[in-house]
């Protein structure tokens, strides 16, 4: 089933709806969709459309070879890339044509002066052809430097450029029709909005059921995920696997993070700025900061990972063993609610950034994100889940998922610390899995706080 991906593919439709020269570069972490937003995209149209694989030039070469000969329906293997790239110049000229390289990152490695044999047939040909090119793949560094880069070939050639992004909560609702809103959000949390791990999602199954089979059954689709995932991305991945699961237990800040792994600073420093690139950890600063501030910590951006070494990785031996549903049903089930909390921040920060709701907020902000800092009056460190900035007006946001309701407390607090603030205009947004008791009435109407319950956000 193709779920998502309208905004994509709606650009994609109207760049192909013109006869002139198209060319597209996605990129994306794995499991993400890219392959299937190319499919989706080339369906009953005119395309070729090949997988570059982890091999030799000559594999690569036969391979794109096999895949334009199959759309001309003859039986042939080019001898080199320019006679093949000739072939493409002389039918792109008659007709649209739609030429997709997808994991391009493994061409290039098996033959590193591809780009530039693509750069002189764009300039000398395909420029004023009916070519439509896409170049994708999974290599963030590699395509945002190799592709994208002022250094390529190809710089500056591309009409369009797509990064391929995990879904929204909202977007990944349209997989989960199955079950309820509360249960949406924590598979969306579990599997990190990542389309290929939705996928797995059996509808038919509750979601304990769901999360014993993925995570904590020995066969499971995600019980080595993140191991693979890493032995594709990095060359030492047990180190990569000690930074991440220090950041999963509680570290934030480079120092935490090397004291706890034993590495040192400038190696974490490295670690953190791959495991960046690939959209698995994100550094973060109070969103009043400047980007050059120091005040930075890091956390985990994709929350599959979060989950996996929180709970599956300090259990592998006991879960292939055979006790992985008792193991989550009286260990790890009660603690969703705790580790749902960044989750539902987050859905609630892309609550706001729905156009409907944009659009209905008291002012349009650019900046939102958390905001931490010291009490000065009270000597004591505090934190916002959401703060939006604008001209002369900031909005302010706590969000809390827990069974109870949302008690004068929580606003009241919330009130205190927006104070820290000089700003003429503040406004108040409190966000609730489990709405409000009556005893945040009053305050609601004195402070304008407005108060959104979970299910008034689907």
């Amino acid at each position: 089933m193709f779920a998502g991906r309208k905004k994509e593919l709606k650009k994609l439709e109207s760049m192909y709806a013109g006869s002139d020269f198209q060319f597209a570069v996605l990129y994306g972490r794995r499991r993400v969709g890219k392959t299937t937003l190319i499919a989706e995209f080339i369906k009953n149209k005119q395309a070729i459309s090949y997988i570059s694989i982890e091999g030799t030039m000559k594999e690569n070469l036969d391979g794109l070879s096999h895949a334009v000969m199959r759309w001309r329906g003859i039986d042939a293997v080019y001898g080199d890339f320019e006679t093949l790239f000739q072939d493409i110049d002389r039918i792109s000229k008659k007709e649209r044509l739609i030429f997709a390289i997808d994991e391009y990152p493994y061409l290039a490695a098996s033959y590193p002066g591809i780009s530039s044999v693509i750069q002189k047939h764009i300039d000398s040909c395909w420029k004023d052809s009916r070519l439509f090119l896409i170049l994708c793949g999974s290599s963030m560094s590699f395509m945002e430097n190799q592709v994208l880069g002022y250094k390529s070939p190809l710089y500056g050639r591309r009409t369009a450029q797509f990064k391929i992004r995990p879904f929204t909560f909202f977007e990944a609702r349209e997989m989960l029709g199955g079950f309820a809103p509360e249960e949406q959000a924590i598979l969306y949390g579990v599997t990190g909005g990542v389309p290929e791990y939705l996928s797995r999602i059996g509808n038919h199954m509750s979601v304990d059921e769901n999360l014993i089979s993925l995570f904590f059954d020995d066969n499971g689709t995600l019980f080595e995920e993140p191991v693979n995932l890493l032995k594709q991305e990095m060359r030492e991945p047990a180190s990569y696997h000690s930074v991440i699961a220090a950041i999963a237990g509680g570290a934030s800040k480079l120092n935490e993070i090397s004291v706890k792994t034993g590495l040192e600073s400038s190696a974490c420093s490295n670690f953190m700025t791959s495991l960046i690139q690939i959209g698995i950890v994100e550094k973060e600063r109070p969103v009043t900061e400047k980007e050059s501030s120091r005040k930075t910590i890091y956390h985990l951006q994709d929350s599959m990972f979060l989950f996996w070494y929180r709970f599956v990785r300090p259990n592998t031996t006991a879960i292939a063993m055979g006790t992985g549903e008792f193991l989550y049903t009286e260990y790890i089930k009660p603690q969703i609610n705790s580790f749902m909390g960044n989750i539902f921040e987050d859905i609630c920060r892309q609550y706001l950034y729905r156009p409907d709701v944009y659009q209905s907020l008291p002012f349009f902000f650019g900046k939102l994100g958390r905001w931490w800092g010291t009490n000065a009056a009270k000597k004591r460190e505090e934190e916002i889940d959401i703060v939006a900035l604008g001209e002369d007006k900031m909005l302010f946001g706590e969000c809390k998922w827990r069974n109870g309701k949302v008690d004068a407390c929580v606003m009241q607090t919330l009130l205190e610390r927006g104070e820290l603030f000089a700003c003429p205009e503040k406004y108040y947004f409190v966000f609730s899995k489990s709405g409000f008791d009556a005893g945040t009435d009053s305050l609601a109407e004195q402070f304008g706080v407005r108060r959104i319950a979970f299910e008034e956000m689907l």
